[in-house]
């Protein structure tokens, strides 16, 4: 199936109620958008043609508002179909690039996972990694001959999602990646930073949809911090990373007590079980260890535990959100100390206040690559150059 045509602003409008929301009665949609029957009818009409949405099947009677028309119920008040997006419609390709592999997959037009692969990455070279990308985007093709764009997530700077500005996992400066990968396969591309296409994930088919004001940390490798206000992510060129959470805490790797990247990430937490107990362990040995009572584990990982929590009592105190969700591979911090975790969040939020409601979310680097393709699920249906 060829790519749609652009849409207008207002089928752009429909196309994500639905979405994000689907599927809605046409009254409910109409509702939703302040639309008269008649506009709606003209919005909706050429994306039923176009394959984008289809009648979903017989829905609950409706009255008809007073002064409907166009079709949203019959005379008699005979039940109307809901509208909904054909998810297979179109697939799309994410990838996530790490420092050691590509990890791709392949969505719906809802995001749901159909395919996945993994690839090392022996050379970081930018041409290389866009060679890498190709190869898999050809794999994908003998069993998605039409895929309608390609989404990108990296760490690191990424301007205009396109330009990856700095990675400091890869050692990339400057680098035109959607450039590149697009001269390549011949397919739209869209590169941005990775926690930025997580969260962009979580807001419109995960944890916070529906949801006014949302939050997100991810821990793992690095650290990450976004804020969805009014279902927009707020951009920001502040990452969060040099959070204080503790003055007396241990020092990252830029010499700074207490931050957030040098309390919870991976690394961090490894580096300071090497210095304390002479080991090189896993971060799963290392949980193992806090679990098991170990005394030294215990601490550090009990440590990162109130750093944790008070740095998720902050957020709440401040940007009061809905939920807020903590996910990447370091999560299993919670499984093991998440009692310790909660006791920092009380002792940090007012005794009257809210319950903060956290969800955890334990994200593999195939969930980082299904947010790339979100990614190009919002170009095709926000049209390119489009801002959230």
């Amino acid at each position: 199936m060829p790519n749609w045509r652009p849409l207008s602003p207002g089928e752009r409008a429909v196309a994500i109620a639905i979405l994000t929301h689907g599927p809605l009665s046409r009254s409910e949609l109409a509702k939703r958008l302040d639309l008269s029957a008649g506009s709606l009818t003209r919005l909706t009409k050429p994306l039923t043609e176009s394959g984008l949405l289809v009648d979903a099947g017989s829905g609950p009677d409706e009255p008809a508002p007073a002064g409907a028309s166009g079709g949203l119920t019959t005379r008699q008040g005979r039940p109307t179909r809901p509208l909904d997006i054909v998810a297979g419609a179109q697939h799309f390709a994410g990838f996530k690039v790490t420092a050691e592999a590509v990890y791709g997959v392949v969505t719906t037009l809802r995001s749901e996972i159909v395919a996945r692969r993994r690839t090392p990455l022996g050379d970081r070279d930018p041409e290389a990694v866009a060679d890498r990308i190709d190869a898999m985007t050809d794999e994908f093709k003998a069993e998605f001959p039409h895929l309608a764009g390609i989404g990108i997530g990296v760490g690191g700077r990424v301007r205009d999602r396109s330009l990856v500005v700095e990675n400091a996992f890869l050692d990339w400066q400057e680098v035109p990646l959607a450039a590149m990968v697009e001269e390549r396969i011949g397919l739209p591309v869209v590169v941005d930073n990775d926690g930025a296409a997580l969260i962009e994930a979580e807001a419109w088919f995960g944890a916070g949809r529906g949801l006014d004001r949302f939050a997100v940390l991810t821990i793992g490798a690095g650290f990450g911090y976004g804020l969805v206000l009014d279902g927009k992510l707020v951009r920001t060129r502040e990452s969060g990373k040099r959070w204080i959470i503790d003055p007396y805490g241990p020092f990252d790797k830029n010499g700074e007590r207490g931050t957030a990247e040098g309390l919870l990430t991976i690394p961090a937490i490894r580096a300071q079980v090497q210095a304390a107990t002479g080991r090189d362990m896993t971060y799963d040995e290392i949980l193992d260890g806090a679990a098991a009572g170990e005394p030294l584990t215990y601490r550090i990982v009990h440590q990162s535990a109130r750093g944790l929590g008070t740095l998720v009592a902050q957020i709440a105190n401040y940007a009061i959100p809905q939920k807020i969700l903590l996910a990447g591979e370091g999560v299993g911090l919670v499984d093991v100390a998440g009692e310790t975790v909660r006791e920092a969040i009380d002792a940090n939020r007012h005794p009257s206040a809210d319950p903060v409601v956290l969800e955890t979310k334990v994200s593999d680097f195939h969930e980082w690559a299904r947010g790339a393709a979100v990614l190009a699920i919002q170009v095709l249906v926000l049209g390119a150059g489009e801002e959230r």
